[in-house]
């Protein structure tokens, strides 16, 4: 159960060159990338920028925790994924995250070395759902539409630490 992430759509910047011997070079720049996962200001011929990865890692971040890709049936008439998750945050969180990670085997299975500082169920599964919320909540900030609004990388991963450190109670 180990991600190993190596394209998840990211924008690439292709150069292609024509040249002969009586014209100089000429390059024309186009945008690679996957829909739902390519950044929006790249549909606006912006520069490619790491600001674009960024949103890339937060929308592959909601779709594994709602189960729902970014191009899911559902997401119409200017509801997507990000806008989705944002409406429902923090109070209803059960009705976007994927259903799987509350079943009982998985709560169980997930929650081990939380529920030995733990006795509760219940609060156990508060924990967790406390945990997913924090965990939408990057995804949320890294998909931002404006590219400077989104969060950092390094801010990410240290809050994504937190996270695992503050529900299981050890560090790497």
């Amino acid at each position: 159960m180990t991600a190993h992430v190596g394209d998840f759509g990211l924008a690439r910047l292709i150069s292609e060159s024509t040249s002969n011997s009586s014209q100089s070079q000429i390059f024309s720049t186009g945008i690679k990338g996957t829909i739902g996962y390519m950044a929006p200001e790249y549909g606006v011929g912006s520069n490619v920028t790491t600001y674009g990865d960024v949103y890339s890692y937060g929308i592959l971040l909601l779709e594994m925790f709602t189960g729902k890709r970014p191009t899911h049936e559902i997401f119409t008439d200017g509801l997507d994924l990000h806008n989705f998750v944002k409406a429902k945050l923090p109070g209803q969180v059960r009705q976007v995250v994927d259903p799987t990670l509350f079943t009982p085997g998985e709560v169980e299975a997930a929650t081990t070395a939380a529920a030995e500082n733990m006795d509760d169920c219940e609060c156990i599964e508060d924990s967790i759902e406390e945990c997913v919320v924090s965990v939408l909540q990057i995804g949320l900030a890294c998909s931002a539409e404006v590219p400077q609004d989104r969060m950092n990388m390094r801010d990410v991963t240290s809050k994504l630490n937190s996270i695992r450190v503050s529900f299981t109670g050890t560090r790497n």
